[in-house]
């Protein structure tokens, strides 16, 4: 079964928009959304010892960008390029080699998946990566986005489903039903 093997240099883990506006206390806070950071540090560090490519992305939102509410988007302002709200939670332990991947920096464009104009889908072909992991925030937006595109992208995709947290918990359970309907494996735990 694809679920039992382990990490190794053909997989990439990628940890989605694990951000200070997305935690406790920021501008876009999701329910315990904090509590993913000791979850995905255990992937990150399996990834490390396996030789798997880490990738991390983020919102790297310019100030008044298309998806905030004063444009007529769905959200308040958050992500803010060179602001603490888009930094990184500091209690993920990301390490040097792994790559940021920075979305949603156009003011016109929305971005939620980590492929969205950032040309991942290209840097993981040359690597030949063929299984990605995905966790991060939020399950029923970004995590959602990102692992669908990757569906469509023909990779084998797991969610880390204990590493995510969704803004509402009625719409993670239904992004969670279509990711696995789509062909996502469900993964519970840590590695």
């Amino acid at each position: 079964m694809a679920e039992s093997r382990p990490l190794g240099p053909g997989d990439a883990l990628l940890v989605v928009d694990v951000q200070n506006d997305f935690c406790p206390g920021g501008a876009l806070p999701v329910d315990e959304g904090d509590q993913v950071v000791p979850i995905l540090n255990e992937w990150v560090r399996e990834a490390v010892r396996k030789g798997a490519f880490l990738v991390a992305t983020r919102d790297w939102h310019p100030p008044h960008h298309v998806s905030f509410r004063e444009r007529g988007g769905p959200w308040p302002p958050h992500c803010i390029q060179g602001t603490s709200g888009a930094e990184f939670h500091p209690d993920l332990e990301l390490p040097e080699q792994g790559l940021v991947v920075s979305k949603g920096d156009d003011p016109d464009e929305e971005a939620y998946s980590a492929f969205d104009g950032t040309g991942l889908e290209h840097v993981l072909k040359e690597r030949g990566i063929g299984r990605v992991f995905v966790g991060g925030l939020t399950q029923d937006v970004c995590v959602r986005a990102t692992v669908l595109h990757a569906l469509d992208q023909g990779l084998e995709t797991h969610v880390l489903v204990d590493g995510t947290r969704p803004v509402d918990p009625e719409e993670g359970k239904r992004a969670l039903r279509e990711m696995e309907e789509r062909g996502a494996h469900i993964r519970r735990g840590v590695p």
